[in-house]
Parts: structure tokens; sequence; C-alpha cells
């Protein structure tokens, strides 16, 4: 299903409810997460939700976890003796149909949740011992019916390749969203695809390079159908951090709309830069920001029009520390 938005002007994220402060964990806290909340938050618009509270567990309540049971897992309060999973499984499936009539451009949810974790949860066995292979009830729904949807857990996010990653893919759905919204047209497809052409090329260019011929035929297939494939694609594209190696060819690339304007000095300055970013001296934003600073003089319209170059709010300063 693709989730196309409705004249929302910043991202839209969806965010488990005690990330954002709100006391709604089952002692009755919250885990308010600083980055989340006050930094994405000054760009993005949220959506906030708790499952567990959503289905009338209370709180502060008994603790929940999943218990596998044959081929199914349930989610089982021990104390109460008592199941929730229908409940929560109505619950996610009600809550979804509800999401993609308001679509989002991501959803950051907690960690080690048995409703919301999205990555190795803890499934209990008929002996009590825990397996870390499941995932909570509520994320494992949100992701079977957006698998494009990106999606991270507030621990996760503590990594910076991670982080920077998240943001990045983001804020692309979100400029995918607004192409498709915008009464896309078969130029407007070419357009966007020539916009993240570099940024496509640092994160997979198998994945770009697969991408040209769909641009390619836009105009003589069904589009509908042709650019649904092409977001499927593209997302999958940017679905992991783009290595070291592939921003640092990037970045060469960039060096060649130079080549006729920079003089030597100049040349052998940029490129002792993107060297002492491979080697991990520096980070990515110094070499970006040295380059960005020739185009700008030399003023080339296309090159400085890459989202490459600016895949995200500059203030968020996520390429400081990558």
């Amino acid at each position: 299903m693709s989730l196309t938005p409705k004249g929302h002007s910043r991202p839209r994220i969806g965010v488990s409810m005690c990330l954002l402060g709100h006391e709604v964990r089952y002692d009755g806290g919250h885990t308010r997460d600083q980055y989340v909340e006050s930094v994405l938050g000054a760009h993005v618009d949220f959506v906030s939700m708790c499952p567990e509270v959503d289905v009338g567990m209370g709180t502060p309540r008994p603790s929940v976890r999943l218990v596998r049971a044959g081929d199914t897992v349930r989610m089982i309060s021990a104390k109460e003796d008592y199941d929730w999973t229908e409940q929560m499984e109505t619950y996610s499936k009600v809550q979804v149909d509800q999401l993609a009539k308001e679509p989002l451009d991501g959803f950051v949810l907690k960690k080690n949740s048995p409703s919301c974790g999205a990555f190795r949860i803890k499934v209990f066995d008929n002996n009590d011992v825990p397996s870390r292979d499941g995932r909570g009830l509520f994320a494992a729904e949100l992701m079977r019916r957006f698998p494009r949807l990106p999606v991270e857990e507030d621990g996760r996010l503590n990594d910076s390749r991670l982080r920077e990653n998240f943001v990045t893919r983001v804020f692309a759905y979100h400029r995918l969203h607004a192409m498709r919204a915008a009464d896309p047209t078969p130029g407007k497809l070419q357009e966007f695809h020539a916009r993240h052409k570099y940024l496509l090329l640092a994160h997979s260019p198998k994945h770009y390079y697969e991408l040209g011929p769909l641009v390619a035929n836009a105009r003589t297939e069904r589009f509908e159908t042709l650019i649904d494939g092409y977001e499927q694609t593209f997302m999958d594209a940017i679905a992991k951090p783009a290595p070291v190696k592939r921003h640092v060819n990037v970045l060469h690339h960039f060096c060649g709309f130079l080549k006729q304007e920079l003089d030597p000095a100049g040349k052998q300055e940029l490129l002792d830069v993107i060297e002492s970013f491979r080697e991990g001296t520096v980070p990515l934003i110094t070499p970006l920001t040295l380059l960005q600073h020739h185009l700008r003089k030399i003023g080339h319209p296309w090159a400085d029009s890459q989202a490459y170059l600016d895949p995200y709010p500059r203030e968020l300063a996520l390429r400081s520390v990558i």
C-alpha cells in the first residue's frame, strides 16, 4: 500500500508516546528521548500513540510479554493470567488502517516493547526461556502493511549512522510522497530521479541503474503501476546507511563539476579533504562544506540541486558525526 500525503509541508512521523515524555509506561513513567522530542521534533510533525494504553491496559499496569504457542506468538500478562493478543491484533489492524488515511513518512518505536519493539524482541518458550527473535504485535502489523516505511527504535537511533540514515529516508520518503500527491507526471518523476541521482549512487548504484529503465519507460507504460515500482525500488535503495567508499565516489563525481573552475591548489585541497574523510579523520560535513562553497561560487544549479548535498534540514547536523 502506498502512503500519499495530503498537503503536509513537514514529514509526519509516528512515535511511541512514552518517547515524548507521556507517562504511559507499565510502571507509570516515561522514557522521554531528548533527540526524538526536541531535535527531530523541531523539523517534523508527530503522531503519537501507545498501543497498550489504547487497548485498555491502564497505567500503571502489570507488564506483558510475548510467549510462543506453537506457530503463533501471544501477548500475555503473567501476573493477571490474561491474554491480550486478540485485543492488540484487532487494535493494530484498525490503527494501521487509520494511518493509511493520514499517512506517515516514518515511525520511531520503543525498543524492547512487546507491542512496539521492532527488532530482537524477547519471545518466551514453554520453558520460560527467551529468544530475541520477535517483534512487537503492533510493530509487526505496521511493518507488514507498510514495508517501505522508514522504521527505527529509540535505542538504535543512538548509533550515528543509523540515525542519519533513518532521517535521510524519512525526508526522501516525504519528497517522494509530495511528488506523488501533486498530480505526478512522467516529467515530474524524471525530475525527481535526476535530483536524487547522487543520493541513490551513495547508497546503492545497483538500484540506481535498475531505476533508470523505469524512468525511461514512464511515458509508454501504465504510469500508476510504474511509479509504485519506482517507489519500492527507491526505498530499497536507501534502506541501509551509505558506506564511506560510496560517499567518497560521489564526492569525486561532484569534483568533476569543478575541474575547469579550480586552480591546482584548490583541486588538491578538495581532494585532500575527501581523503581525510575516507581515512576517518574528519566527518562527512567537512568535504561537503568545502564542495558546496565552490559550487555556490561557480553557480552550478544542477549540481547544487542534488538532494545528496542537503537530504534534510542542515540544523540536524547529522553529517558532523559520520
